[in-house]
């Protein structure tokens, strides 16, 4: 009897924990039956509409800022720094003198050459008036007449040697640095500093031939300094070189940008951009909406999901569960946070702007736009 009761217990203790596990597997398969109807949790993404907009059709390029004019300062002739009259950095104006150098000994030879002079006009004002009453023959006069010019080139020639040794500015402008000392002697052709007019500047760049027909003196440019708070700068185009390289099929043109609070400085690479006359539709999105890949250029469409009769499928909350769709697109011109697409999209679908990575097609999404980017065509991002 006693066996027959073991044999009953073990047989309850079986069936309660058969039962147990069943209830187990039941309620996994019924947890897989939900989540297959509803899928893995949704991922929480931002979003932005796209948009339909009017942009003026434009040429950008890389340019490179030159002085309007621009010079390297250097003496004419040989001598000893005697004075020194500017700093490094200094604003000139045109004729002013910068550098001087010892002409001591030519000033002396003026002083003599003077004297000389004097005498020859002495003479030759005499012998006109002896020629005048016939004293002294025709000869006489003109032997003092050549005599008085000889002595007045003589001066002018001694007076151009030393303001050879006075080095003045040619234009008005800024001065680089010093490069001289006062007692140093310089040869000829030696650079004394840099003198630049940089109240306007060139701004050079190329652009593709086949741009090229498109593109007039007088259009208007946008130059921009790559990380400068000072916006863009407005110029026009000043002239187009006649030739195209022919190694890179480029043609080269140069803008005049006003420059006055000198911003710009020669030597620096901009970004330029060439207005032209006419305007395009396009439909623009933010730049963080196109995943880039070998295969294409996408972007992730918010849409409701549809069930199997075409309605709104509804979550267990009862709201409508929202997925993302891959739409393959054919981007163009990018202009600040936002970028044109030429093909595969319309104005007025929400597309995905962050998060994107780790989205597969037809993936549940979220939306959550407390935190958004806030694309911008002309952004001013802190420089830190």
């Amino acid at each position: 009897m006693r066996y027959v009761v073991a044999i009953l217990g073990l047989l309850l203790v079986v069936a309660g924990l058969a039962g147990i596990k069943g209830s187990q597997i039941a309620t996994l398969i019924a947890a897989g039956k939900a989540f297959e109807r509803t899928g893995p949790p949704p991922e929480v993404v931002s979003t932005d509409v796209s948009r339909a907009e009017l942009w003026e059709e434009s040429i950008s390029a890389v340019g490179d800022v030159a002085p309007v004019r621009g010079v390297a300062l250097s003496n004419d002739a040989a001598g000893v720094v005697s004075k020194i009259y500017f700093e490094s950095g200094d604003w000139v104006r045109a004729g002013q003198p910068l550098v001087e150098l010892d002409s001591r000994v030519e000033r002396a030879q003026i002083d003599s050459a003077r004297a000389r002079l004097e005498l020859a006009a002495i003479a030759e004002k005499r012998s006109r008036a002896l020629v005048a009453s016939g004293a002294i023959p025709q000869a006489q006069l003109d032997s003092d007449d050549s005599g008085l010019r000889a002595a007045t080139a003589d001066v002018g020639g001694l007076v151009a040697q030393v303001e050879r040794k006075i080095v003045r500015a040619p234009f008005s402008g800024r001065l680089g640095i010093r490069a001289v000392n006062l007692g140093q002697y310089l040869s000829p052709g030696t650079t004394l500093t840099d003198l630049e007019d940089i109240d306007s500047v060139y701004v050079d760049f190329t652009v593709p031939q086949q741009r090229l027909s498109g593109i007039r003196v007088g259009f208007p440019v946008h130059a921009v300094v790559e990380g400068s708070d000072r916006g863009a700068r407005d110029g026009t185009i000043s002239a187009i070189d006649p030739s195209v390289d022919a190694a890179t099929r480029t043609v080269r043109l140069r803008a005049t940008v006003p420059n006055k609070d000198e911003a710009l400085r020669p030597g620096m690479f901009v970004n330029v951009s060439v207005g032209l006359p006419s305007s395009a539709s396009v439909v623009t999105v933010p730049a963080t909406a196109i995943v880039h890949a070998s295969f294409g250029d996408s972007v992730f469409v918010v849409e409701d999901r549809k069930d199997t009769t075409g309605a709104r499928a509804a979550g267990p909350d009862g709201r409508p569960i929202r997925i993302a769709q891959q739409q393959f697109v054919r981007i163009g011109e990018s202009r600040g946070d936002f970028v044109a697409i030429l093909d595969g999209l319309t104005a007025g679908c929400e597309v995905v702007t962050s998060g994107s990575f780790k989205l597969r097609n037809g993936a549940a999404v979220s939306v959550n736009n407390e935190v958004g980017l806030n694309p911008q065509i002309a952004p001013h991002p802190d420089n830190r």
